[in-house]
Formats: C-alpha cells, sequence, structure tokens
C-alpha cells in the first residue's frame, strides 16, 4: 500500500518536473518531424495493453511514415518485412518505415517524451515493464508458450517509461528473456529499485544502447 502511494507521487511529481525539463526539447522535436516528414507530431500507433489488461493510447512523437503499424500488417510489400517482424521479437534493426529524423529520436528515446502525459493521467508509471502492443502479446505467448505466467505478473502492473530491461539491454534481448526481466521487475519492485533504474536511465538515453 506504501509502496503504491510513494510511487504514484514520484511519478506525479517526476513527470511534471520532468515535462518542464523536456519542453524545450519537445518543442524542437515537433518543429523537426514537421520539416522532416509529412503527417502529425505525434505517432498514430495501435493501443497498448496496461495494467489489467486494459487497452490505453500511448502518446509518442511520430518517427515513422504515417499509419506505419497499419501498413506493417496490412500492405502486401509490408509482408516480408512483417514476417521478420513477429520472427524477431517485434523488432527490426533495419526499418524502412523509420523516417530520418526518427531514427535519431528513437535511438534517444526522444520520442517517448509525450509519454509523461500517460504517466500524469496514471495510465502509466515511470518506471514499469514495457507497454505491449495486444497482438504482440498473443503472438509471442504462441511463439514462447513457457512465458503464460511471466505475462501474467506483468500485466499486475502499470507499464513504465523506462524499466529494468531497458536499462540492462533494451532492444537487443527477445521477447522471452524481457518478459522475464520484467516479470522479475514486478515480483520485487521496490521504492529503491525504481531509484535505481531511474539513475540509470538518462545514460541508455544518451548512449542510445540497444535501440531501435
Amino acid at each position: 500500500m506504501w509502496y503504491e502511494f510513494i510511487k504514484r507521487a514520484i511519478d506525479v511529481i517526476g513527470s511534471l518536473l520532468l515535462g518542464i525539463f523536456f519542453f524545450p526539447i519537445a518543442v524542437v522535436t515537433s518543429i523537426a518531424i514537421k520539416l522532416d516528414s509529412p503527417g502529425s507530431v505525434f505517432a498514430d500507433t495501435p493501443r497498448r495493453v496496461g495494467k489489467g489488461g486494459t487497452l490505453f493510447r500511448i502518446y509518442k512523437f511520430r518517427s515513422m511514415i504515417v499509419n506505419a503499424h497499419k501498413k506493417l500488417r496490412t500492405d502486401p510489400k509490408f509482408a516480408k518485412l512483417y514476417a521478420e517482424y513477429k520472427r524477431n521479437s517485434y523488432k527490426l534493426k533495419e526499418d524502412p518505415r523509420v523516417t530520418h529524423f526518427g531514427k535519431f529520436i528513437r535511438k534517444h528515446s526522444v520520442d517517448e517524451i509525450p509519454q509523461l502525459l500517460n504517466v500524469l493521467r496514471g495510465e502509466m508509471s515511470l518506471v514499469g515493464p514495457r507497454p505491449y502492443y495486444e497482438d504482440e502479446l498473443t503472438q509471442q505467448q504462441k511463439k514462447y508458450p513457457h512465458t503464460k505466467n511471466m505475462v501474467a505478473v506483468v500485466l499486475s502492473a502499470k507499464p513504465g517509461i523506462t524499466g529494468y530491461w531497458q536499462v540492462s539491454g533494451r532492444s537487443e534481448v527477445n521477447f522471452d528473456k524481457r518478459i522475464k526481466m520484467d516479470a522479475d521487475y514486478v515480483s520485487k519492485r521496490s521504492i529503491l529499485f525504481d531509484i535505481g533504474i531511474l539513475l540509470k536511465s538518462p545514460w541508455a538515453m544518451i548512449s542510445g544502447k540497444g535501440a531501435v
């Protein structure tokens, strides 16, 4: 009980302070996105799975072409890419849908800044498991059936902007390892553990290690 109360207080205060700090970067990023490619400043991504399996819209700066996620799943010219996407635990090393400026903001996690709004709305936390796509969880549990119990553990907590696996390798690990790290985090989470992850996050953001 005390953990949840303190965590929420840290989320609200932290997201407000980070919002003020990142506001100039967000403005510059918005202008750069508009100059780089046509379309909205924000990504039109499918909803993510939150705590208890609740679906919610995640806010991100757009780093891809318009309708990138829909086109990947429905456009015949992306059929091979989609097969590779599913085969590689819903990650792509080389993604032709990513814009020029999008490569930079994805590498340094600048596209994640708008998720501070999700934290203020109570849909996410500053620290938590990765917010997965609904079809990603369905397909990956078929590929890795032993992960079903771990998925249930992960969905018992709010997803986070940053988390244990992000500061420990990020996109370099496959789904089965990533979901285990997320489940391990949920099982042993504490305020000190969260603070440790938050302190490691700036370097992960700056270095861009493992990001795709």
